[in-house]
């Protein structure tokens, strides 16, 4: 629809082209057809100067609109963006709630089961106490802590009931204190002798993995393996790492160990996995290995090729080899790290520990003997007190695992700590995999510190080699010691009294 300016300007125009003519006419003398001439020459004129100013005005409106098109398109790509991180934000803090809550709820479960296994054998042994005095016959002496039903002791969580089925499919039923007393009994041999006796075992593959397990606590439900190594000389005489390493290390044999400690730990991992897709093993490698690169490449591209089991794979690394980590040794890091490996630190002497940094190089675990973390002297000695270690390594995403516990007074004074994870010879000590190959794990039977909740998980149950299962002699009450609790409930036995 046009315009009323446009037709103004038409009607003035015209106007302007008559009056010309007109005037030429009248006051000029010139004649009609001439006047008529000047005139539709100026109005033509008049047309094409309105015709060029209004493209000139056309473009200059459609490039101001154009900017102001792109300047608003600018500012709703940030305004999405912005709104992009605040949901991410949010969604992150939703799901960080989802797993703390899961978390607490599943270890008040836990503690509730345990409190009501106490309270059923307790309303049982007063039931028996009532009944015994009302037919007027003594009660026996009571004892500190009555023996425990394993048949009705229920695992905390159906995770811990597939934990417990995953041992005992695949536990081997030779008794710990028998490899224990082999490996004490192995006589001490010079470094020679020594050296031959590793390279000997290695060549002729006389090497066997001792799994030891990592308990949640208070649960106590079985979460990691960490595999242990043991040499085994032409007599059959354990060697333990300890005493292997620094000769295999001098010798040049390390890179070769490390190598098939992997492949074995593999091999037990995607065995585990069949069962629970949750749990993991941690392997030791040594600084030797890192730092070599022939070796270390080796390993590399054993790993590679099982990238799919990184998530539950761990490395693990002396705390002294995190502290001197050379050139080399940080880029062998970042190539594991970059194939999605996780890090686990151990033979932690000290608290002056770097989180940050750690967990920038892939670590997300850290070891720490309980010892040194109910040592008294460690909150002047260190940076931050040991009861706030645990949470301070959890805001950088690392978990802390206390190790060599031996006593139920460490468990209740480490719950205090808020410490989730724990290994040592309470709940088990590290018992070895049948020699046929990784087709066995190990974990504890039951033992002096044993707790009642971890005996369905130990339960000794051989693997024979065409895949059924035969199951190892039941436990004898009459020498097997009673069993504890720990945690809430162990504080809840106590203040009861004796049952």
């Amino acid at each position: 629809m046009i315009r009323i300016s446009t037709i103004f300007i038409a009607i003035c125009m015209v106007l302007v082209a008559a009056s010309l003519g007109l005037v030429l006419y009248s006051v000029a003398g010139i004649s009609g057809t001439e006047s008529a001439i000047v005139a539709l020459t100026a109005l033509t004129f008049l047309i094409l100067y309105n015709a060029v100013s209004m493209r000139l005005r056309d473009r200059t409106d459609v490039g101001s609109q154009i900017a102001d098109l792109s300047r608003g398109t600018a500012d709703l790509a940030r305004q999405v963006a912005e709104f992009g991180r605040r949901l991410a934000a949010v969604e992150g803090r939703v799901v960080s709630a989802n797993s703390t809550s899961a978390d607490r709820i599943q270890a008040v479960v836990g503690e509730i089961n345990e409190l009501g296994v106490l309270v059923k054998q307790l309303a049982v042994s007063v039931a028996s106490h009532d009944d015994m005095l009302s037919s007027g016959v003594p009660a026996p002496a009571p004892v500190s802590q009555p023996d425990f039903d394993r048949s009705a002791a229920p695992l905390a969580t159906p995770a811990g009931e597939a934990a417990a089925d995953i041992a005992t499919a695949v536990i081997n039923a030779t008794p710990a204190p028998i490899a224990v007393a082999a490996e004490a009994a192995a006589p001490s041999r010079s470094q020679q002798g020594l050296l031959a006796a590793v390279k000997t075992a290695v060549e002729e593959n006389r090497l066997d993995i001792y799994l030891q397990p990592m308990v949640t606590l208070p649960q106590r439900k079985v979460r990691y393996y960490e595999a242990v190594t043991r040499l085994r000389d032409d007599k059959d005489q354990v060697i333990a790492a300890d005493d292997f390493i620094g000769v295999a290390e001098a010798g040049g044999l390390i890179g070769r160990i490390d190598h098939m400690v992997m492949l074995r730990c593999i091999q037990v991992l995607r065995r585990l996995m069949v069962r629970n897709k949750d749990v993991g093993v941690f392997c030791n490698v040594s600084a030797a290995t890192l730092g070599h690169s022939a070796n270390f490449a080796q390993c590399l591209d054993f790993l590679e090729a099982n990238r799919a089991l990184a998530p539950s794979f761990v490395l693990e690394f002396k705390q002294a080899t995190f502290r001197n980590l050379g050139a080399t040794e940080t880029e062998h890091l970042a190539a594991l790290s970059q194939r999605g490996y996780r890090f686990s630190i151990d033979h932690v002497s000290d608290l002056r520990i770097e989180p940050r940094e750690l967990a920038d190089r892939g670590v997300r675990f850290i070891k720490v003997p309980a010892a040194l973390l109910l040592d008294p002297k460690q909150s002047s000695a260190s940076d931050i007190h040991p009861s706030d270690l645990s949470d301070l390594l959890g805001r950088f995403g690392i978990d802390l695992i206390a190790e060599k516990i031996e006593g139920e007074r460490a468990v209740v004074d480490l719950l205090d700590f808020d410490v989730r994870f724990g290994q040592g010879f309470l709940f088990a000590p590290p018992r070895p995999l049948r020699p046929e190959g990784a087709s066995a794990t190990a974990e504890a039977a039951p033992n002096k510190a044993q707790d009642p909740q971890a005996p369905q998980a130990l339960a000794p149950q051989a693997l024979v080699p065409n895949g059924s299962s035969n199951p190892a002699p039941t436990a004898n009450p009459a020498i097997d010691p009673p069993a504890r609790t720990t945690g809430n409930a162990a504080l809840a036995r106590r203040a009861a009294g004796p049952g």
